[in-house]
């Protein structure tokens, strides 16, 4: 027995000693790829020494005799920080995934491979200005000299991720940024789902009814559509869904978290400066790390500084010393579905405008890891690049003998947006950065401007010209062989709207609807936001004069109008009305909530056990009156619907008739629904959170998940890699927090403001930002989170262009130094 013991003991120690050495190895090489900020490297292809000098919360200040020499130092901070999430992104948009992840990423593949960006972007290299390339040429030199410092230095690969997933990376290229721009207009656009899903619906419920669930922003009346079935016939209603399985490498978000955004602007009347005041926060799907890198550019015409994107050498969000610059997601409708007739004799040919004609096809590979290549026929139409109906639930709307080809502005091979982005970051005023967005193609985007004296707003962006005829107006899917639905170019930039100088002195937008303009100058029907607007016209309204902090205040307001609104109507049969019951009953919990509402003023804090019921009894409460007549389409249905939910409660063109369930004997109201909703809400967050109804937390179920995009569902290492913060705020306050809506956590943080900055032009260097984790993309770097637990509580770091500012307590200053020629 003792010697039974004896050799446990033994047994158990090698045990311990192996596994210990083995993390103390994996330790060892992770953190081999940690950058030393503070050293000085000879390097090629600089003409005279470059600093980046890494402040106190490791921003970079990058400074550099020529704009070529700066470009490069950023190339080769973005790879020092992200070099993982560069080549994500690269290979994400090559189509290219497979390789390294097998079959989970074989459908994104497909996809990326179809809309065929990365060639497109390749093609649009020669389109830019000569400064552009050479800046990215420049930056690219910047990525491979990193990448050369790695290979001879044995850093780690570069990533601790490359351990996991070994795979050579290839040297960085013009067209692979232009790429990864192309990539963020992908993850920004929902024409093509919102067209799909309209076609859905319309041909279950008539078009009054179509009005209600899927309305168009209310300041404006719209008449009624004709049923998809009407133009296109021949297609069965209520056919399941073909939608992938969700996936965080996925580039394409679900219709509802396709791109928002808050910027707004004031002008020297409407400061109590004396200068202008400027404030934005663009909002992407939350990831660890964030998409955003902080970073300053000293060019030649000026400090640069704000949020970058790694793999790209643009200050994308920012400011100079005399112009701030903020983007929100415009919402034009930039994309259409052609429904195109194949030739039943010849498959290989589809119907245009004088008869049938070849498709453009091509083979593509895709290498998939531990299985057999897949070799996909890519095909295009004069209307775009050809879809198969197994993707984005194309085959529900697709009538017999056709296929989907998609028409999108980003698909141009000439796409200047590079260029655009280039000349706004040299501009020096208001006008000049107007028409550096002339050469903007796409993502389409509100840019919103401040200099020391103006204020103004600008899409940017293609806008296509319909016709006048055109079947659906853009919002159905249509075919694409008849003129009248086909595009006929894009409008001149003039067209775009814009605001010059308002009356009011000051213009802002929260992707709300801009512009009132008949079809087809519409712009869009569909816009992001109805709801945060009103919140910020208050806000901006409630002063005469604004200050730095008072666009803080607004950027982190947590008010929500929308539950203000609906919780008149939801509890108005409701409010201090019932029978007394015992502590424990359903009839009690149901008291205490509407108690609990009833003094409520709409905060959506973090600490509090309102919103989480607000929020439940919305969500069930839409839940059920959209459940009989949508059937399956419901599902499709995943965020509250503020006007819809209005048009019901006010009965606006008999919408009211949503409550009553179809199905069953009785007729239901609107207050019976509004009951059992109470109540089916309350249930779920006792089984959720806990039966003390007064005692549960939003944040606890609000919680923002920066997720690691690869490792972030791993035992033990999504531990570390994932950041998790309890967070305020909910789908429509300015301080937007887009839930998950699905699932077991439907409220969780998925989509909010990555970046945040605030910038006075009369103490510019008092002007302050913010992103969502930190610096680094390395989880053992102690810049890996340490923007994180700020952002959370809604706190900033100084945005400065003053040098000695940059160098007070630096983290480190990296000398880049040229080789000599005789080296």
């Amino acid at each position: 027995m003792f010697t039974l013991f004896r050799w446990a003991v033994r047994l158990t120690t090698t045990l311990i000693v192996l596994m210990v050495a083995g993390a103390v190895l994996a330790w060892y090489f992770a953190t081999r790829s940690l950058p030393d900020y503070d050293a000085t490297a000879k390097v090629i292809g600089i003409t005279a020494p470059v600093e980046i000098v890494r402040d106190n919360a490791n921003v970079p200040h990058i400074f550099g005799e020529t704009d070529e020499d700066v470009f490069f130092g950023l190339g080769y901070a973005h790879a020092q920080d992200r070099l993982w999430q560069m080549t994500m992104l690269r290979r994400t948009v090559q189509g290219r995934l497979s390789e390294l992840y097998g079959a989970r990423t074989l459908e994104i593949d497909q996809v990326l491979r179809r809309y065929d960006l990365y060639n497109a972007a390749t093609a649009s290299v020669v389109a830019q200005d000569a400064s552009t390339l050479v800046a990215l040429t420049a930056y690219a030199d910047g990525v491979n000299t990193w990448l050369d410092e790695v290979n001879k230095g044995a850093l780690g690969r570069g990533a601790p991720e490359m351990w996991l997933f070994n795979h050579p990376v290839a040297r960085w290229q013009p067209a692979d940024s232009i790429a990864i721009l192309k990539l963020m207009a992908l993850q920004l656009t929902s024409s093509l789902e919102n067209e799909v899903l309209r076609a859905r619906v319309s041909l279950v419920v008539s078009p009054d009814r179509l009005r209600d669930i899927l309305p168009d922003d209310p300041s404006s009346g719209v008449a009624a559509l004709p049923s998809f079935a009407e133009l296109v016939p021949g297609v069965a209603p209520n056919q399941p869904g073909t939608r992938m399985a969700y996936d965080p490498l996925m580039p394409v978000p679900p219709r509802a978290f396709a791109g928002a955004s808050n910027a707004w602007a004031a002008n020297a009347t409407r400061s109590a400066t004396g200068s202008t005041l400027l404030a934005n926060d663009p909002h992407l799907g939350l990831t660890a790390p964030s998409i955003w890198f902080l970073a300053r550019l000293e060019l030649e015409g000026g400090g640069v500084i704000g949020g970058t994107i790694p793999g790209v050498p643009l200050v994308l969000t920012g400011r100079s010393a005399n112009l701030g610059w903020g983007l929100t997601t415009a919402n034009v409708d930039d994309q259409d579905v052609f429904l195109e007739q194949v030739n039943p004799n010849n498959s290989e040919e589809y119907r245009g405008l004088n008869g049938w004609k070849s498709f453009i096809s091509r083979d593509s590979i895709i290498t998939v890891k531990d299985a057999p290549a897949v070799t996909i026929r890519l095909r295009w139409t004069e209307n775009g690049p050809v879809i198969p109906d197994d993707l984005f639930d194309l085959g529900t709307i697709t009538p017999p003998g056709h296929v989907t080809a998609i028409g999108w502005t980003a698909l141009s091979q000439a796409d200047t947006s590079m260029s655009a982005a280039m000349a706004l970051m040299r501009a020096r005023n208001v006008d000049q950065a107007i028409a550096a967005g002339e050469l903007h193609v796409a993502p389409a985007q509100n840019l919103t401007l401040a200099d020391r004296n103006r204020v103004a707003m600008q899409t940017i962006g293609a806008m296509p010209i319909r016709d006048a005829n055109h079947q659906s107006q853009g919002r159905y899917p249509s075919f694409g062989y008849l003129p009248e639905n086909r595009w006929q170019g894009v409008f001149p930039y003039a067209e775009n709207p814009r605001f010059m100088d308002p009356d009011g002195g000051i213009v802002g937008n929260t992707n709300n609807k801009m512009i009132d303009r008949p079809f087809p100058r519409h712009v869009s029907f569909d816009w992001g936001d109805t709801q945060r607007v009103i919140r910020w016209r208050r806000l901006m309204q409630a002063r005469e004069v604004h200050t730095r902090d008072s666009f803080i205040e607004a950027q982190l307001d947590t008010v929500s109008f929308t539950a203000r609104t609906l919780l008149t109507f939801m509890g108005a049969d409701l409010w201090f009305t019932g029978d007394a019951a015992p502590d424990g009953t359903p009839e009690r919990q149901r008291q205490m909530a509407l108690e609990l509402l009833a003094a409520w003023n709409g905060e959506m804090n973090e600490h509090l056990p309102e919103p989480l019921i607000y929020a439940a009894w919305a969500r069930a409460f839409q839940a059920r009156v959209i459940r009989d007549e949508l059937g399956p389409l419901a599902t499709e249905f995943t965020h509250l619907d503020p006007v819809f939910l209005e048009r019901i409660f006010r009965d606006v063109d008999g919408a009211s008739i949503w409550c009553d369930v179809i199905q069953s004997a009785p007729v239901e109201t609107c207050a019976d629904i509004a009951r059992q909703a109470l109540d089916e809400a309350l249930i779920w967050i006792t089984e959720n959170h806990g039966t003390a109804i007064e005692a549960v937390r939003w944040g606890d179920a609000h919680e923002a998940t920066h997720d690691h995009p690869v490792l972030g569902t791993t035992p033990i290492l999504g531990w570390i890699v994932n950041i998790r913060q309890s967070t305020s705020g909910g789908d429509n306050t300015l301080m937007r927090g887009r839930t998950r809506g699905t699932g077991p956590a439907p409220f969780q943080n998925v989509h909010a403001a990555g970046y945040r900055g605030v910038y006075d032009f009369a103490d510019p260097d008092s002007s302050v930002f913010i992103s969502s984790t930190g610096q680094s993309g390395h989880p053992f770097s102690r810049y890996y989170d340490n923007l994180g637990e700020m952002w959370r509580r809604g706190e900033y770091i100084p945005m400065s262009l003053d040098p000695d500012l940059a160098r007070a307590a630096a983290v480190g200053v990296t000398t880049l130094v040229p080789v000599e020629s005789s080296e």
